[in-house]
């Protein structure tokens, strides 16, 4: 195959990897936004009634909620009309990782020793135990989705500085964020509970005091969520449409902006495509959420899907290219083997946490 036929088959698979892990943030959001809803709901029942009521609540009408939320916030032009949103989104993430972490530390002070052990969670069957770690696995390469935006992020900084190095720092500092935050909630978490280490610290109910400020970590998440959709959604959005219209540059219903005006409100433009594709997909990934309401294993399994081609192969490849590595040099068989060690663990993560979905599905 010539290089640059190669290159574009590439540019292609790479393409679809990535819209395919963009659609699945959107599933992955709406799932997790219901559940901390549904949590704050829970913890207060709980306040009220008991640690030991039955405090038991659906979470279909959060997630058709939500879905009402991303719906209008969907039909905005362009991300950079809702920047605000993204600042706001970040500071939501660091209040509730903030939280979390605190909550964590005062358990541990409070039991007075540390739960578990070097082993895990104790299982019935080794074969419960491969399973479920594979699904951590899944979950810690969902864990790292920046790769999804990386270059829409670079795309829209002005220089000087140069976006590269706008872009080098940028990823040093939240990657190394992520990862302390990560590592301490995780730990901690499992120190403080041990064998019953709830799979979200905040919406297990490892926690029930003090309520109110359970109940503003969880509402810090929905908020983030609702950045965080239009974060991930918005690229896609764009790339869709701007396909669609060179497609069909003569559509007057493709390209025509219609304004929509609503009492007290500034006048709205809407377009019909950005209405029907935007409608629809927003409809999709909450009517996916509602059949797969599964938190844990759901993000295992788009970890699975998009972690290794989009955070380890093509970046690998890509930097073979830029800086002509020969191939064979010692920096390339030590990169390729990275990559091919990396390759059956994210197939391992991805089997697992679909059997896992597959198990919670006809349970």
């Amino acid at each position: 195959m010539p290089l640059n036929k190669r290159g574009k088959t590439n540019a292609r698979v790479c393409g679809l990897f990535v819209q395919v892990g963009l659609y699945g943030m959107g599933i992955a959001y709406t799932i997790t936004s219901a559940i901390s809803l549904r949590a704050i709901q829970k913890s207060n029942c709980y306040h009220n009634e008991g640690h030991n009521a039955e405090c038991y609540f659906g979470d279909a009408q959060y997630m058709l909620a939500f879905g009402v939320v991303q719906l209008i916030l969907s039909q905005i032009n362009n991300f950079h009309n809702i920047q605000w949103l993204s600042v706001v989104a970040a500071f939501m993430s660091f209040a509730y990782s903030i939280v979390g972490l605190g909550l964590g530390i005062a358990k541990v002070v409070g039991n007075g020793y540390i739960k578990g052990s070097i082993r895990g969670i104790s299982t019935s069957t080794t074969g419960e135990k491969v399973w479920l770690v594979s699904q951590a696995l899944g979950d810690i390469a969902f864990a790292y989705p920046y790769s999804l935006i990386l270059i829409e992020i670079q795309d829209t900084l002005k220089s000087p500085p140069s976006e590269k190095d706008t872009m080098k720092t940028a990823s040093i500092i939240s990657i190394s964020a992520t990862t302390f935050f990560y590592l301490c909630c995780g730990a901690l978490g499992y120190a403080a509970f041990g064998d019953k280490t709830p799979g979200n610290l905040l919406t297990g109910f490892g926690f029930y005091e003090p309520y109110w400020l359970i109940d503003f970590a969880n509402m810090c998440i929905v908020l983030h969520l609702v950045g965080g959709y239009q974060v991930y959604s918005q690229p896609l959005f764009a790339n869709v449409e701007k396909w669609v219209s060179v497609k069909f540059p003569d559509s007057g219903i493709i390209h025509k902006d219609f304004k929509l005006k609503l009492p007290l409100l500034p006048a709205f433009k809407l377009n019909v495509l950005r209405l029907c594709f935007r409608t629809i997909f927003v409809a999709s990934t909450t009517i996916i959420a509602m059949l797969f309401p599964y938190f844990n294993q759901v993000l295992g399994v788009l970890g699975g899907i998009y972690f290794w081609p989009l955070s380890i192969y093509f970046p690998v490849q890509m930097y073979f290219k830029q800086r002509n590595v020969e191939a064979w040099s010692l920096k390339w068989v030590m990169l390729q083997s990275f990559s091919l060690v990396c390759l059956p663990l994210t197939l391992f993560a991805l089997v697992g946490s679909i059997e896992g979905l597959i198990t919670a599905r006809l349970k």
